[in-house]
Order: C-alpha cells, then structure tokens, then sequence
C-alpha cells in the first residue's frame, strides 16, 4: 500500500480539516522496569520451563501498520486505527 507524504483530514485539536504529515510508527525497545517484564523475568528465572505455551499455528499473513499523524498547523499528532498491509510505503504526492 502507498500512502502520500501529506494528506488532508480533520485535525480534532484545531477543528478543522487541515495538512497532515503521514509517519510510521516505529516500535521501542521495551523497558525492563516494567511491572509485566518483571514477573516474566522473575518467572522464567531458575529451574522450570517457559510460563506459557508456545503459540502453535501460523503467523497472519498481513501485519498491522501503525501510523501517526501529525498536524502541519499545530503540531499535534493524532493516531489513525491501524490499518492492515502486506507491503507499506510513503510515497511523494
């Protein structure tokens, strides 16, 4: 799927359809101070096996992209649903 640069859609912080820029989010290195983390790694450590059982089955075969939009007039950003696509680019309009 190709997506423009800039696209034109309503900005909820201005109220009114306006220029946006179209990024990609890119995910993070997960925190090791996180609370989930914690008990996985205190769970995991010492004798016995993995907490959960490994998924079996096939990966989707499309994953989900998540974009960001951020608005050219008040540089907020607003978070579209995420949309699902084999192949993703931005491309220049």
């Amino acid at each position: 799927m190709k997506m423009p640069k800039k696209i034109m859609t309503y900005c909820p912080y201005c109220k009114k359809h306006t220029s946006h820029s179209v990024e990609r989010v890119r995910k993070r290195k997960a925190s090791e101070l996180k609370a989930g983390q914690r008990r996985f790694r205190r769970v995991t450590s010492g004798y016995g096996g993995f907490p959960r059982p490994k998924f079996e089955g096939r990966e989707k075969p499309t994953k989900r992209i998540a974009l960001r939009l951020v608005c050219d007039e008040c540089h907020k950003a607003i978070t579209p649903p995420g949309i699902r696509a084999k192949k993703f680019e931005i491309v220049e309009a």
